[in-house]
């Protein structure tokens, strides 16, 4: 049964197989009854709230406080802004009736046709317009700025193929929309929010990300600008992992959102807003995992302990769970969250496995003999390594045990994402070179017209103007012509 549960397809044979298979068997999700939509299990759920909490936590530390907007928009709102509408339209669910009938032979029910509404909604793909039409009544001068709310909730977008937690038509999310009084302070927000997921990345994901600027044709529909943070997957492909936008002033033009500054001259405020999604479940997935199953890093697994007794008989468990029980108590005490897992409904083996498939970071097992040796065994899933250890001062091991595994396996995305990033010069050789993943550094010329070839040819897009790499004047691979930074380059999900 054990062998069963573990049947993953290797990453080396199939690694869209593998990720799916992963997401099934290791209990996160499932795909639902509503086309495109999946059902996020309790066990990935927990890893949401995780994520959640501890952002959350950095959000209002930054001043944000959370609100909430309505699911539905009035259509007219999306045509007050039309790049904004432009973006998302081919994505978007329409509520056209608000009510059901029975039919006329009484075998089902349909629409009711007279129950059209006056005026469609818009299920929302994202909140600015609703926001900044409410933002309009919540400032009035400059002393109501800067106007910094978040809200977690789910979006729609209407997508034709999709993935567990990668791409879905319904996913789980926060928005974060601020207004400032001026360009200068909204574009530091943007960047603030920016350097705030990357931080959550990598200290609490373990996940490397490059920051960076997209191009203008990559950029969120209605943003002067667009920052990012990229992660690498072990397959070489980019997920975009988190976005940040400045505004400027088009969403407060649009919904005519003005204040009076200092001077008691009118003024329309300056925007931002920030956004990541269920979608950093799959970059935790894809980046850490094996083909055992699941590698969490401590800091977001819902389970970061779990203790299995092995025992023969009733009076042996008994004795084990006595001698376990002050561990499990100062390891919870240390905000450490602890399964003990005593039942009898499952051979040993099987779950070893289980929890190994899950991603829980360190396994702690008692048997008769360490009750005799004062010894108990350790396992950590990082590296699966197993131990045997003195029971005496277990507590502090596994407290430090916990810390190295979050730095290891940073350390080793680290690693990976570094060692498969290349600068390159020529475009014949990129075409040949991108197809095994990467991200590649090379020279562009700005153009629309370079970066559309460059995705036609390759499959490959701009994915930022990276921050984090100094930035020289070359040539252009693919047009020749003269270019003044290089951009990083790669396939995505």
């Amino acid at each position: 049964m054990a062998k069963e549960l573990k049947q993953l397809t290797k990453r080396s044979e199939n690694y869209s197989q593998w990720f799916n298979d992963l997401v099934t068997k290791a209990d996160l999700a499932e795909q639902s009854a509503v086309r495109g939509c999946m059902v996020i299990k309790p066990y990935g759920y927990a890893i949401w709230e995780k994520m959640q909490h501890q952002l959350d936590v950095m959000f209002k530390e930054t001043g944000a406080q959370n609100a909430y907007f309505p699911l539905l928009i009035p259509k007219s709102f999306f045509s007050r802004e039309a790049e904004h509408v432009e973006g998302f339209a081919k994505e978007c669910a329409v509520v056209t009736h608000y009510r059901l009938r029975t039919n006329e032979d009484k075998t089902g029910i349909e629409v009711d046709p007279a129950a059209k509404l006056e005026e469609e909604l818009i299920i929302r793909p994202t909140s600015e317009t609703i926001i900044w039409n409410t933002y309009k009544n919540w400032i009035q001068s400059y002393r109501d700025l800067p106007l910094m709310c978040n809200q977690w909730c789910n979006v729609m977008r209407w997508e034709m193929r999709t993935r567990p937690f990668l791409r879905t038509s319904e996913f789980l999310w926060q928005e974060g929309h601020t207004a400032h009084a001026t360009k200068e302070e909204a574009e530091e927000e943007a960047k603030k929010m920016l350097h705030v997921y990357a931080d959550f990345a990598e200290k609490w994901m373990a996940v490397p990300v490059v920051q960076g600027v997209k191009s203008e044709t990559e950029r969120f529909a209605g943003a002067l600008n667009t920052y990012t943070i990229e992660a690498m997957m072990q397959d070489g492909k980019a997920l975009q992992s988190g976005t940040s936008h400045f505004l400027g002033q088009n969403f407060a033009k649009a919904f005519d959102v003005t204040f009076l500054n200092k001077e008691n001259k009118p003024e329309y405020v300056w925007a931002t807003s920030w956004g990541v999604s269920t979608r950093l479940i799959g970059a935790l997935i894809m980046t850490h995992s094996d083909d055992n199953g699941l590698v969490l890093p401590p800091k977001l697994a819902p389970i970061q302990v779990v203790i299995v007794p092995i025992t023969k008989n009733a009076e042996q468990l008994q004795a084990i769970s006595e001698k376990l029980a002050p561990v499990i108590s100062q390891l919870r005490a240390a905000g450490i969250s602890v399964k003990y897992d005593d039942t009898d409904n499952k051979r040993p083996g099987f779950k070893f496995a289980d929890y190994e498939l899950k991603g829980v970071p360190v396994r702690l097992v008692m048997g008769g003999r360490d009750l005799e040796e004062n010894t108990i065994e350790i396992m950590r899933r990082d590296t699966l390594e197993k131990e045997t250890r003195s029971f005496d001062g277990i507590v502090e091991y596994v407290e430090q045990l916990l810390e190295d595994i979050q730095a290891n396996i940073y350390k080793k995305a680290l690693d990976f994402r570094n060692a498969h990033i290349y600068e390159c010069d020529n475009y014949e050789e990129f075409k040949e070179r991108i197809k095994d993943g990467g991200f590649f550094l090379c020279h562009w010329d700005g153009t629309a017209e370079t970066e559309a070839k460059i995705k036609e040819e390759t499959q490959a897009t701009i994915r930022c103007v990276p921050f984090m790499f100094e930035q020289t004047p070359g040539v252009d691979m693919v047009s020749g012509k003269p270019a003044t930074q290089r951009v990083l380059i790669a396939r995505s999900y």
